[in-house]
């Protein structure tokens, strides 16, 4: 087993590589801006073309992509730990489709044109009917297999859903329109739906800090976890309010990016001493790491039109389930 990397050292290294992700981010795309013009027009000395593109393009494109991404792995590595479960991910609990299905119904039935703040407000409600969904087909059982089970039914729904959505959509815009937010993208976002998700993101990722000690007691088993003074049914309830929280919240201004919450806390894991807790805040900076490298190669490919966000994770995480595969392979 390969010795863990001191916490301090692991946490400088991943939050250097989001800072230096984030620059790249500010300066690469369609248009190259160098570090002095970048400089330049961070502090207003710039020219006009230069401060457009950073500020209502670039900035709040890196600022997403660092929040969306520090979401999404700090939610998988929480349900990895607690359902004890190495593929687990936000969409175990059904939470990304509830509010995909939020979103495609603002597209659907025309509301995103009424206001802006529509599509994410009902992607939101919809992550969180899915909450009281979820309680409601779980009741009082504590057991991680009931809530998968239940998660799954969840997910299922909301997928059936969204593919009645496409099945009926009025003409061939309005279903090109929701293909296309289902594929997940942070192009063309503004400080708006930056202002809308962070609350949301902020909240939830809170909630999932939180259970960091519970977590590494449930991986002595859910007995020994009670008898060390655990409360399963609220470290669950701190562990679904912040996944439909966090992860409503990214979903309704980024659309369906999934494999995040998979890859991350797979990369980290080996770096650290394997507890639940340990994972949490590194699966949060390499999440939000990660998603930035990823938004940053889309503009980057060369490609007649932009790859859509979503696109690109969905082809990063089949290496980690093809290596889960042969780990698997060679325990039987």
């Amino acid at each position: 087993m390969n010795r863990p990397i001191p916490r301090p050292l692991l946490l400088g290294v991943l939050a250097t590589l989001a800072v230096i992700a984030a620059i790249a981010s500010l300066l690469f795309g369609a248009v190259d801006l160098s570090l002095v013009r970048l400089f330049a027009a961070a502090t207003g000395d710039g020219d006009r073309t230069a401060s457009i593109i950073l500020f209502d393009l670039r900035l709040p494109r890196a600022l997403l992509a660092l929040a969306v991404g520090a979401i999404l792995g700090l939610a998988g590595a929480a349900l990895q730990g607690y359902l004890r479960n190495p593929l687990a991910e936000p969409s175990v609990l059904g939470t990304s489709n509830a509010a995909a299905l939020g979103a495609v119904a603002a597209l659907y039935f025309g509301l995103a044109q009424v206001h802006p703040a529509v599509l994410p407000l009902l992607a939101i409600g919809c992550a969180l009917l899915s909450l009281g969904l979820l309680f409601l087909l779980t009741g009082d059982a504590e057991s991680p297999l009931t809530l998968i089970l239940a998660g799954l039914a969840v997910a299922t729904l909301a997928g059936a859903g969204i593919s009645l959505a496409l099945n009926l959509s009025p003409n061939p815009f309005a279903a090109m329109e929701i293909m296309t937010w289902l594929l997940g993208s942070l192009e063309n976002r503004s400080f708006d739906h930056l202002w809308i998700a962070l609350p949301c993101i902020v909240v939830g990722g809170a909630l999932l800090l939180w259970n960091g000690r519970a977590l590494d007691a449930l991986t002595l088993g859910e007995d020994a976890a009670q008898a060390l003074g655990t409360d399963l049914k609220r470290t669950r309830l701190r562990l679904l309010l912040g996944t439909a929280i966090g992860v409503g919240g990214a979903v309704s201004v980024a659309g369906a990016i999934g494999f995040v919450g998979l890859i991350v806390p797979h990369l980290i894991r080996p770096l650290t001493d394997r507890s639940p807790s340990a994972i949490l805040l590194p699966s949060a900076i390499g999440g939000a790491a990660l998603l930035t490298l990823a938004d940053l190669g889309v503009r980057l490919i060369p490609t007649t039109s932009e790859l859509k966000l979503g696109v690109v994770t969905a082809f990063l995480g089949v290496p980690v389930f093809l290596l889960h595969l042969m780990r698997e392979r060679r325990l039987w």
